[in-house]
């Protein structure tokens, strides 16, 4: 029979990438996630990101494999200092500023 259980409350780190970001603005999230990746090898390969040339979109790699970061996502740092783009409906209604 299934349990219920309550999610750990875990502190994160997020910057948001703006609907309609300047190039410095989408610079800033893409050195933050850049000044951060030394530590982290989510598949024993380089860990990453990249800017797609055909959309201009930020490309994160992760356990699951590239992911796009779409205009006014959330950048997450996750507990282990992964990086990981969450979709803003899942980030309000997940986590709350502190």
């Amino acid at each position: 029979m299934a349990e219920k259980y309550r999610k750990k409350p875990v502190i994160i780190n997020a910057m948001q990438m703006p609907e309609n970001p300047t190039p410095t603005e989408a610079m800033e999230v893409y050195q933050w996630v850049e000044s951060h990746l030394g530590s982290v090898d989510p598949d024993g390969g380089k860990p990453g990101v990249s800017i797609s040339p055909a959309t201009g979109l930020m490309i994160i790699k992760t356990l699951e494999g590239d992911m796009t970061v779409d205009k006014g996502d959330w950048v997450i740092q996750g507990v282990k200092g992964e990086f990981y783009p969450c979709k803003p409906d899942i980030f309000e209604s997940t986590y709350t500023k502190i």
